[in-house]
């Protein structure tokens, strides 16, 4: 079964395509740096911080963890759109349950394999549509994609959706990412057109 969330846009109150954008049928490769190398044997996916339960998956343990299929559109920053994407993988909202968040915690850190973070509050996190995605339109999530596990935030610009993620922080105070300390938006909504601070 495939969820369609491609109706998030009535929620913000604007058009299915975000002011200043552009469709597309293509999907386009942005990335901050070189694609990174990683090995499935010492790959883990951590979860730590504000939590009363820190969490590691390997790969293997990873993709045991119940998964949804999703059709979902995917905004980027330089003025893209490609709608009807089909992504497949673990709720961001069921690693919050497992972790035992501590009600203190208000913000979410992304950790990537090449550096890259970005940061959420994380009331933007826990809701449908968050994912941690390994595959894409029914295959492996490609490398320069952001395998073997990225996030999609259907509701922001691509930018707060880490690619090649290893991990999130549970913050309990905000803190900028590889873009926002760069100048980009804290907020990143699209719908707004919150490119840039």
């Amino acid at each position: 079964m495939i969820d369609d969330l491609t109706d998030i846009h009535a929620e913000f109150d604007g058009d299915r395509l975000p002011p200043g954008q552009r469709q597309t049928e293509r999907f386009p490769v942005l990335s901050k740096g070189d694609t990174p190398s990683w090995d499935r044997e010492e790959w883990a996916f951590e979860v730590c911080g504000a939590v009363a339960e820190q969490l590691s998956f390997g790969y293997d343990e990873f993709r045991d963890l119940p998964a949804v299929t999703q059709r979902q559109d995917f905004h980027c920053v330089t003025g893209w759109s490609k709608f009807n994407c089909v992504f497949t993988g673990v709720p961001l909202t069921d690693v919050i349950s497992e972790a035992d968040v501590s009600a203190e915690a208000n913000h979410v850190m992304f950790h990537a394999l090449d550096g890259y973070t970005t940061d959420l509050p994380l009331s933007d996190c826990d809701r449908d549509g968050v994912l941690l995605v390994y595959e894409r339109d029914g295959d492996e999530l490609q490398a320069d994609h952001g395998g073997p596990l990225r996030v999609v935030t259907p509701h922001k610009y691509a930018y707060k959706g880490t690619k090649w993620v290893t991990g999130v922080e549970f913050l309990t105070d905000s803190q900028r990412g590889f873009w926002e300390k760069r100048g980009y938006s804290s907020t990143a909504n699209p719908w707004n057109e919150e490119r840039y601070s």
